[in-house]
């Protein structure tokens, strides 16, 4: 297969850029215009032409895409005016940009100027910072030679970074940037603007009803002074807190803060509505979501998924891409209307399935817990397994609550959490305070079961000495073992690494060694024992679930993926087959961990709400 690096060169300005719309809506704009486009087939010259949009369609068509690799970076911005403006399908998508996060992550950037500087491939040029709000014929020749000789350059930089890249990447990663690529130039889930705008509707009456309860003017409840005197004025002392950010006391406002959280079931019924209408008026989450969604339906009525692959720091998960236009669908509710309103085209289906609590399998997995590995292949629900050991109950005896308090501590414990985390979640989840006795009794009777977890943790401290001192390692607590190539990282099964940058001790305030390293805009980021093992499930958990969407991709093209759950659309007649295809597929395990026991749960619908 031959490989095409391809750069488009288009008109923007001021206003009309990628930096103040979407991808989608730059590209769909009236005002979108090529000025010029180059390629390059293999290693062969590169060429460039500039035309008319009919004349430039014509010049593409004369090569081969059917059969073509292409390789851009930033593929969603090339590939998306491919498909959109010219209607061309690549065979495979190859993205730079994105290869270039999963091996360098932090510590390069991700701009075609800093990469190419990192592997001493040349230098980017200048010309299009010169090109500002200048049309095709604007240009003179001169001008236009100058931006022609730009893009050319910038498509033999971009083919010599893809030869530096590519050795670190297999099969399956490369279909997983094509498929994540194609989420978005290609996209197959639809919306329905009647459900959004009547959503909106609904959430902007609900947000003036509730001012009108609370009798305030929007202002002063947005505004964290002013809520503060309010409060004080029913003879309450606004909550606070320490600032993460600033280490000053502050006021707890935000919507997870317990003191301001507790305000709801004062006694004083005004203290409760003001603060149940400053949540409300706060919470403009949906309220933005909902109104881009329509703003996407202006354009058309498919729906482009912007995702990063690779995006999460450490874990690699796919996480939202500013090609959305700030639109997170990573987020997105389960009750939300939003669910609703993306749906499949008319004779398709949705067919959703998630893997069911990965983390916890692959922590297991990864510690040798084999006795809790059984408890989840034998079918019991781990949840009301665990209370069985921590409540002296029997299985079949573990209440609602029980069962809620058994799995959050299942579910957030296995990194090194303590009392206070558990008591605390459990008390926001569920408004039950344990109290820190109880809560310390279900973390000891935790480690204690899970003892083979708890001896990771403490081995994995191993891994952090072996980066900083860039020394090979070996670390095998249990069914897999993880060679750490000193500061070059963590090598997972997919063969990319977890790098923990600048990794280093000091002595903290409290007079104990910690560990740090630099994270995204050199910010020191915590590093532990526990915490390395989070990382590596994660970035586990991420592999496996990235083995099962490539395999599903190749029959079913996979529409979206939301942590760890996959939605394809397909013909509503293939839909009940699809479906157990999909099943079949996230719960086969990888040839590198024949012994984890995966699980599924999905379904099939017209929305993604219908889909579950």
């Amino acid at each position: 297969m031959q490989i095409i690096t391809l750069d488009f060169e288009s008109l923007y300005d001021k206003q009309y850029s990628l930096s103040k719309m979407s991808t989608a809506a730059y590209i769909q704009d009236e005002r979108f215009e090529v000025i010029g486009v180059a390629v390059k087939i293999n290693n062969e010259p590169t060429e460039w032409f500039s035309g008319t949009e009919k004349a430039t369609r014509e010049w593409l068509l004369k090569f081969d895409w059917g059969n073509a690799a292409v390789c851009c970076h930033n593929s969603v911005f090339d590939c998306t005016i491919l498909s959109y403006r010219f209607g061309i399908k690549p065979k495979l998508i190859l993205d730079t940009l994105a290869m270039a996060r999963a091996v360098h992550g932090t510590e390069v950037g991700g701009s075609l100027a800093a990469l190419v500087k990192h592997y001493n491939l040349g230098e980017k040029g200048t010309e299009v910072v010169n090109a500002l709000g200048k049309r095709r014929c604007d240009f003179t020749k001169e001008e236009l030679d100058a931006y022609a000789s730009y893009c050319i350059n910038d498509v033999d930089l971009t083919r010599g970074l893809f030869e530096k890249l590519k050795h670190h990447f297999n099969k399956t990663e490369i279909q997983l940037i094509d498929m994540t690529v194609r989420m978005h130039s290609e996209p197959m889930l639809m919306l329905d603007r009647g459900i959004l705008e009547a959503s909106l509707v609904e959430i902007q009456q609900n947000k003036e009803a509730a001012l009108l309860e609370a009798g305030v003017e929007k202002a002063e409840l947005m505004s964290n002074p002013r809520f503060a005197e309010i409060l004080r004025g029913f003879g309450v002392e606004p909550p606070t807190k320490i600032s993460p950010t600033t280490g000053k006391e502050t006021y707890a406002f935000a919507k997870k803060d317990e003191g301001l959280l507790a305000l709801l079931e004062h006694e004083d019924i005004r203290v409760q509505t003001v603060v149940s209408a400053r949540l409300q008026t706060k919470e403009t989450l949906e309220e933005t979501k909902t109104q881009r969604l329509i703003d996407v339906c202006d354009r058309g009525d498919t729906l482009p998924v912007g995702l990063k692959y690779y995006g999460a720091e450490v874990s690699g998960r796919w996480s939202a891409g500013g090609d959305n236009g700030g639109l997170q669908l990573q987020n997105v509710a389960r009750n939300s209307r939003i669910k609703e309103a993306i749906v499949a085209p008319d004779g398709y289906s949705i067919v959703a399935a998630d893997l069911s609590n990965i983390e916890v399998r692959t922590l297991l997995y990864i510690a040798g817990q084999q006795d809790q590995l059984d408890v989840i292949e034998s079918g019991r629900d781990m949840y009301r397994d665990f209370a069985e050991k921590a409540f002296g109950m029997a299985y079949d005896e573990v209440d609602t609550h029980t069962r809620y308090v058994s799995k959050t501590a299942v579910l957030g414990l296995g990194f090194g959490a303590g009392a206070k985390v558990l008591r605390n979640a459990i008390k926001l989840g569920s408004g039950v305070d344990l109290g820190e006795t109880e809560a310390k009794r279900i973390v000891d009777v935790y480690r204690e079961v899970h003892f083979r977890v708890v001896e990771a943790w403490r081995g994995a401290e191993r891994i952090l000495e072996a980066v900083r001192d860039h020394e090979a390692y070996s670390f095998h607590p249990g069914f897999l073992e993880f060679r750490v190539l000193g500061k070059h990282g963590i090598e997972l099964p997919s063969k990319l690494k977890i790098k923990y940058p600048n990794l280093r001790q000091f002595i903290n305030d409290q007079g104990k060694w910690e560990w740090v390293y630099d994270g995204r805009r050199g910010v020191k980021q915590r590093m532990y024992g526990p915490k390395s093992v989070q990382n590596l499930t994660q970035a586990t958990a991420r592999c496996i679930m990235g083995e099962s969407l490539a395999r599903i991709n190749k029959r079913y093209r996979v529409a979206l993926t939301v942590h760890d759950s996959v939605y394809c659309v397909v013909p509503t007649e293939e839909a009940s087959d699809a479906l157990a295809f999909v099943f079949k597929e996230m719960t086969t395990p990888p040839a590198w961990a024949p012994g984890i026991p995966l699980a599924a749960e999905g379904g099939i619908g017209a929305s993604l709400k219908d889909a579950g």
